[in-house]
């Protein structure tokens, strides 16, 4: 079993909790700029001590709603301010954090407020609120809900008004590394989530070293901003908006997707995070864009010459041919595509699923460097990541300070260090199916393990397909490849149990609108597409080009283009945009057996 080891970097005391850094910099920082929060097409500045006093006021008011050190309460919201004021008021209180997805459905939320024992719920929307009735004669121990739109910040520091200093400095103080922050309901590719416990130390420790190893100058250059736009219940988003409150990095809230686009250009973020998905579609868009202004071939240049010079960058450096023609298309190309985003981004982070090495070196060839991480729910997020400088493509990067990470024999990636979670909610048979007896917990991944210790996932252990012919095909890396193709949405190869490997593929309804208007095709609908010779055309191209990075008994001989998409709301894929296996073989079995018929 091979292994590389970081040691740790920085410690967190045995007291310490999530709270202490907003409590501190308020009196040692008041007039620090710590968060803007949106108001109409403004960005309005918040201090560390008017922050400070928004969640100490709201933690006052949970303590007099009855709130107990180590009680559950559950936050169901899009990414906004309140969904961070509420989360620290949840902490400060000595309580624990339950987030939940607020796209989930009633039985999602019914699982995880029951399992999980939650006495308070927050909500974002009147349809959230409506969401948590449906079900809420069911939930025995869920007292109150508190409704950001209603006014439920306000409402806790009206409520809190006659709850002392001294009282929530004791809740506070009550709390220590040891002791429950929160519990991350996994989003699951099959059945219901399983409560993942992460503790103050669990997220302090990650953040900590985080920010003070591989990324550090992310954080510690006056003026860094970031701009969140995924989903805080998902621990990606949990862990950076930590490590962004430690180090006092100006933090911003994207609630709703649709306007990502406008909010970089007003914000303007030195850096972000997405998974692959996000960064596909601007890449796509683009293309797109450039294509529809008659300006393809000249994108389409420049995309090659940047990817040119990315991999240039890695081995010695670019030729000057190569270098006057990058400077060229910097002028014509990647200066607008950095202006799209703001004009300050140069650093990007991506996590979730693999980015892939050509776009990869796109972004870092165009200005943007996109670092990869790996982790999971279970590891307070990341295990490893590049660095910035020193970012191999095609790798999530190395170990960071305080994480061991090993390759089993059977090409399972294991992993040790403080940021390994407490174990699953009420789960003790699956915590000790996960953490061996020597420490080690198993991922699931398979990966690979390289001399200088970068890690490279390739595949899902558990979605390993093996055919009749008995080999077997790891089907995440070509379903990356497909994806990347501007007109597909969504890729899932098949095989297992078959003689030979392939693939349904869904189509991408913006790219399509574009795609008809450019076509002549306006009035086609999404079943008449499916079937168009020059749409499956384009869609061949996609898996020949994933059929190029695996040998022959490994590609594709066929493929299915539904006529409808799969997504999130149609059940389909996780919150992380995760593709639920089971599901979509069990709603379209008949499209992956007409491929073997």
């Amino acid at each position: 079993m091979r292994e590389y080891s970081v040691p740790v970097l920085v410690d967190v005391p045995a007291s310490a909790n999530l709270t202490d850094t907003v409590f501190q910099r308020a009196e040692q920082e008041p007039g620090s700029i710590v968060l803007r929060r949106k108001a109409g097409d403004d960005w309005i500045a918040v201090t560390a001590r008017e922050f400070r006093d928004q969640v100490a006021a709201a933690a006052k008011g949970l303590i007099a709603a009855g709130i107990e050190p180590g009680d559950r309460v559950a936050l169901m919201s899009r990414t906004r301010y309140e969904w961070t004021v509420a989360d620290y008021a949840i902490l400060a209180a000595g309580a624990v954090t339950v987030p939940i997805y607020e796209t989930s459905s009633a039985d999602q939320v019914k699982w995880i407020v029951s399992d999980s024992g939650t006495k308070a719920i927050f909500v974002e929307l009147e349809s959230h609120e409506e969401t948590v009735r449906e079900v809420l004669p069911e939930l025995e121990d869920l007292k109150d809900i508190w409704r950001f739109e209603g006014g439920a910040v306000e409402e806790l520091t009206a409520a809190g008004a006659e709850v002392s200093d001294e009282t929530l400095n004791e809740r506070r103080g009550s709390r220590g590394v040891a002791d429950l922050a929160t519990i991350v309901y996994t989003s699951g590719t099959t059945g219901m989530p399983k409560g993942c416990r992460l503790t103050h130390d669990n997220l302090l420790f990650t953040a900590r070293n985080v920010a003070g190893g591989p990324l550090e100058r992310l954080f510690t250059v006056d003026g860094r901003a970031v701009l969140l736009f995924l989903p805080l219940a998902h621990v990606f988003a949990r862990i950076i908006q930590t490590v962004l409150v430690e180090t006092g990095t100006i933090l911003a809230h994207t609630p709703n997707m649709k306007n990502v686009g406008p909010d970089l250009q007003g914000f303007k973020p030195t850096f972000l995070l997405g998974v692959p998905r996000v960064f596909e579609k601007v890449y796509n868009t683009a293309e797109q864009k450039a294509t529809a202004e008659g300006k393809g071939k000249i994108f389409h240049a420049a995309a090659d010459a940047a990817i040119a010079w990315s991999r240039a960058e890695s081995s010695g450096g670019a030729g000057l041919g190569l270098k006057l023609k990058h400077t060229l298309f910097d002028k014509l190309v990647y200066g607008k595509l950095r202006a799209a985003t703001g004009g300050n981004l140069s650093v990007a982070i991506s996590g979730g699923s693999a980015l892939g090495e050509r776009l990869g070196h796109f972004f870092r060839g165009v200005g943007i460097e996109i670092v990869e991480g790996w982790g999971l729910t279970e590891t307070s997020a990341p295990s490893t990541v590049n660095i910035p400088g020193a970012n191999k493509i095609g790798t999530v990067g190395k170990p960071f300070p305080g994480v061991t990470v090993a390759i089993a024999d059977d090409g399972e990636v294991l992993v040790k260090g403080r940021h390994i979670f407490d174990g699953y909610w009420n789960n003790d048979k699956a915590t000790a199916e996960a953490i061996d007896s020597d420490g080690w917990f198993h991922t699931g991944d398979i990966g690979e393990l390289d001399a200088d210790g970068y890690v490279k996932i390739t595949g899902r252990k558990k979605e390993i397909l093996v055919t009749a012919a008995g080999k077997n095909v790891a089907p995440a890396p070509m379903e990356d490849r497909i994806r990347a193709h501007p007109l597909v949405s969504q890729a899932m190869v098949v095989g297992d149990d078959k003689p030979f490997v392939a693939a349904i593929v869904t189509l991408d309804p913006e790219a399509l609108e574009q795609w008809k208007a450019a076509n002549g095709k306006e009035s086609a609908t999404i079943a008449e597409l499916s079937a168009d010779p020059a749409i499956v055309a384009e869609v061949q191209k996609a898996v020949d080009d994933a059929n190029r990075s695996v040998s022959k008994a490994e590609q594709i001989k066929k493929f299915s283009i539904l006529d409808i998409d799969i997504t999130e709301e149609s059940g389909h894929l996780t919150p992380t945009l995760k593709v639920k296996r089971n599901v979509v073989m069990r709603d379209f079995a008949k499209h992956v057996d007409d491929l073997y018929s």
